[in-house]
């Protein structure tokens, strides 16, 4: 039988991804983890699986919190597990954006709509169903085959300086570009928005939303850290990236989703009729107040990720040790990097669900938790139900609502374990 473990090591040196700064201040170090993606069917839980350093660094120039690479993007996007349409709330908050970004830019018939990573059509459908020509691109096939299903033209392809420009000379430029959950997922950020410059139309917008690192540190979300995840974006860093490369960031929202996120317009800088807008010092000045120009900031977090690590595991046992019975909701990308850094398996987690039919009947990943459809929580009818996605506990909970017929809790690991009935 092989070993399920083969860790690859780690280089001695890196360097920032942006400015190309040597990275000697550890952001936080979550040991060893395979992809968080990469789920295990059964013929290959007696194969080894690759392991790889999860260590964040931070660089002191220009703060952009970042991975190594250590894997292709062609490896891990090109055929991918995630399904943006099952998450219902998420799916609302798209159709919110559209129904926003119409009307704020006067988007019509005659405009131009790309998304970058457009997933499985969860938001294009929106522009689509409103007579607004939409397209999208995204590198993975077995998801784009899904948007192209529903109508939604999707290029299957890695967005960056040269599809940008084979993109423009085949459907011209556009006049929004947009992009969520999709900067922090590309190692060469610096090709990614030489990119968005090419193909923006001179009175373009872009918009990008992503996880706020502020957010991250400030609720203690290290589960949002994975190998497919390269980069942790402070709005500080992100203004430094696009203007580097000719674009103004002239606004930026807060949002709720996924933890807490911005989303940030940008223009091209030479487009002085998009003043910029108070948001933008505004929110540079919560992030100067919360330290994140501090090097002494970041170098504290890791130390409350070990502590709340502890946490879980002293939950866990203790829930165990008192005959209770845990199964998990969910497998996340998030979920993946907390069961792996806490070493939760079976032993803890008789198994895990999701409603994406891609995953039932797989294994979670190094962790090797078998996921289920949800239907399974009515049969065994756990004690609790430890929700790895909390970020949609509101929406889970309301889903789940019948443990609460047998007695059955929800515990949310993140920012600490709390216990719902």
């Amino acid at each position: 039988m092989s070993s399920s473990y083969q860790a690859v090591p780690a280089r001695e040196q890196i360097n920032c991804r942006f400015c190309g700064g040597k990275l000697d201040h550890t952001f936080v170090d979550l040991g060893m983890s395979p992809l968080c993606q990469t789920h295990i069917s059964p013929d290959q839980l007696n194969r080894y699986e690759y392991f790889y350093p999860l260590k964040a660094f931070v660089c002191s120039h220009c703060f952009l919190v970042q991975l190594d690479e250590y894997v292709p993007p062609q490896e891990i996007f090109t055929e991918y597990a995630y399904f943006s349409s099952y998450a219902e709330s998420w799916v609302a908050h798209a159709r919110q954006y559209v129904e926003m970004v119409v009307e704020r830019f006067a988007l019509t018939g005659q405009s131009a709509v790309l998304e970058i990573a457009s997933n499985d059509g969860y938001l294009l459908q929106h522009f689509i169903e409103r007579g607004i020509p939409a397209r999208g691109i995204d590198p993975a096939a077995n998801v784009a085959k899904v948007a192209i299903e529903k109508g939604i033209p999707t290029v299957v392809d890695f967005f960056g300086e040269k599809s940008a420009s084979d993109y423009r000379k085949t459907y011209g430029g556009v006049d929004l570009l947009l992009g969520n959950n999709v900067l922090a997922h590309v190692p060469d950020i610096n090709d990614f928005v030489k990119g968005m410059k090419v193909v923006l139309n001179p009175k373009g917008v872009i918009t990008m939303e992503f996880p706020h690192l502020f957010r991250l540190m400030e609720q203690n979300q290290f589960d949002t850290i994975y190998h497919e995840h390269f980069s942790y974006l402070s709005f500080h860093a992100v203004e430094k990236i696009f203007a580097t490369h000719g674009i103004t960031l002239f606004d930026v929202d807060e949002l709720k989703s996924h933890g807490g996120s911005i989303r940030i317009y940008g223009r091209h800088s030479e487009n002085a009729e998009l003043e910029i807008c108070e948001n933008v010092e505004r929110i540079k000045a919560v992030e100067r107040s919360a330290g994140l120009l501090d090097m002494e900031t970041y170098h504290q977090f890791n130390t409350r990720v070990v502590e709340t690590k502890r946490k879980i595991l002293s939950f866990l046992i203790d829930a165990k040790n008192r005959g209770k019975t845990i199964v998990g909701y969910g497998a996340p990308g998030k979920g993946n990097t907390l069961l792996n850094y806490c070493g939760i398996r079976q032993d803890f987690l008789d198994y895990t669900v999701d409603r994406s039919p891609y995953k039932q009947g797989l294994y979670t990943p190094g962790t090797r938790i078998p996921i289920f459809a949800p239907e399974k929580i009515n049969e065994t009818k756990p004690d609790y139900l430890f929700i790895l996605p909390w970020n949609l506990k509101k929406e889970i909970m309301a889903q789940m609502s019948f443990i609460k017929d047998w007695g059955g809790k929800f515990v949310v690991p993140i920012p600490e374990v709390a216990v719902f009935e």
